[in-house]
């Protein structure tokens, strides 16, 4: 069953005017709206004059704003390939993403974050006849950390983390960091402002480029600046929309998209 979109209408309009700090009032005057229209709005009752009205005000693109709200937005399958695989599972009550990649020839792998539960991710590493050899997180909320020590005692790898952001029991890296699985490049690249120090992993050498995103960037929206609004935009823009379009982008939650898929369709980046 495919994953829905992490984020709808009013949860990108909430998140562009938190980050912004526009108040309700404000975003009312800047649009022309009555108040009562954009808390409507924000509550969910979908309206799609009012979301091309506060687009602008936003920063949002309104296309693709009303394109969310409609429902019209949905991006690419990504077809199975060998190197990559996903899980989503429960937690709380959300789900959160975790990810494997490995060379198709040494069988060398690496998984990014735990997500809630990383049982699945262990018996793919059995199955598919793996050799774990990092753990490397995109951030430290607790959702993509959860099953960290258990991972970690059931294959015996070593875990990495940004060093804006320390976790006990994870060695810290700095962005440009580079590690090696068989003939794959794996970089860090520093995109923060969801978390202090959210990194994104970019994978080059299998089939088509891979980005580990965390909660960086979602298909059809993002994370939210909760540490900083602005550098998560302007880090998003330099260190993930730099990219080839085909990269196939893998958030924290949410379906997996690519980069040319969010260059079309996200209303905070189209």
């Amino acid at each position: 069953m495919p994953i829905p979109l992490e984020d709808n209408f009013a949860d990108i309009i909430s998140k562009a005017q938190r980050g912004l700090a526009i108040s309700d009032s404000a975003l009312a005057s800047r649009s022309d709206l009555p108040m009562e229209t954009v808390q409507q709005l924000r509550a969910g009752e979908w309206d799609p004059a009012a979301a091309e009205a506060v687009a602008p005000a936003l920063g949002l693109n309104a296309k693709a704003l009303l394109d969310v709200g409609q429902n019209s937005y949905a991006p690419a399958e990504i077809e199975d390939f060998d190197g990559l695989a996903q899980f989503n599972t429960p937690f709380g009550d959300m789900t959160v993403n975790a990810y494997l990649v490995w060379d198709p020839e040494t069988k060398e792998a690496a998984a990014f974050d735990t997500g809630g539960d990383c049982s699945d991710m262990l018996d793919a590493i059995q199955s598919r006849g793996l050799q774990l050899r990092y753990i490397l997180l995109t951030h430290t909320h607790g959702d993509h950390v959860f099953d960290l020590d258990r991972l970690k005692a059931k294959s015996g790898a070593p875990a990495y983390v940004s060093s804006r952001e320390p976790l006990e029991g994870a060695q810290p890296i700095k962005p440009g960091h580079e590690f090696t699985l068989g003939s794959l490049k794996i970089t860090a690249r520093l995109t923060w402002g969801h978390s202090r120090g959210g990194i994104t992993w970019v994978v080059e050498g299998l089939s088509r480029p891979v980005a580990v995103v965390g909660d960086a960037l979602f298909s059809g929206s993002m994370g939210g600046g909760m540490a900083s609004y602005a550098d998560a935009i302007r880090t998003n823009r330099e260190e993930i929309f730099s990219l080839p379009d085909n990269t196939i982008l893998c958030p924290g939650h949410g379906p997996m998209t690519s980069v040319g898929e969010e260059r079309k369709g996200n209303p905070f980046f189209a």
